[in-house]
């Protein structure tokens, strides 16, 4: 039985937006209670994401609407990196062979190249080095964002 193309491609792009909202979710819920401890506000933490675009300064005097817009980046941010494993899977077996492991490397991944390449070159001008280890966040990108990501990719192959 032959296999709809229209219905393959529709299957990929819902497991994509299943993979991005489901990562990007679980990090910025986590981003939230973790430094709302220090007393962060969530807007606060979402202009922050924006400040990566427009410059810190910037996106604490934009209100809500930088606000908004650091949590579209975000959830962008979370798309692309879906899409990076769901096209890498089509090349390498192994990323759906071996999912658990693979995505959990993938939110390794995900974590360094973050915080030691785009940061350093956005608007906030993050030191590329020593990359801040906090375990917790790592943790969460490792368990809350590649193997999620992961997960839903095996999910989509064996499907589709």
């Amino acid at each position: 039985m032959a296999t709809n193309p229209a219905s393959s491609s529709k299957s990929f792009w819902s497991a994509l937006l299943l993979a991005g909202l489901l990562a990007g979710s679980i990090d910025l819920i986590f981003a939230i209670v973790y430094y709302g401890k220090t007393g962060a506000t969530a807007q606060g933490i979402m202009q922050s994401i924006a400040g990566g675009l427009l410059g810190r300064d910037a996106a604490r005097q934009g209100g809500v609407e930088t606000a908004a817009l650091g949590v579209t980046l975000h959830y962008l941010i979370a798309f692309i990196w879906a899409a990076i494993y769901f096209a890498a899977s089509r090349r390498l077996p192994i990323l759906v062979s071996q999912t658990v492991l693979c995505g959990l490397v993938f939110g390794a991944i995900i974590y360094f190249f973050m915080n030691g390449v785009v940061l350093p070159l956005s608007a906030l001008h993050a030191k590329p080095w020593p990359i801040r280890l906090n375990w917790w966040v790592i943790a969460v990108h490792i368990f809350g964002v590649g193997l999620p990501i992961a997960l839903v990719a095996k999910s989509r192959l064996r499907a589709g």
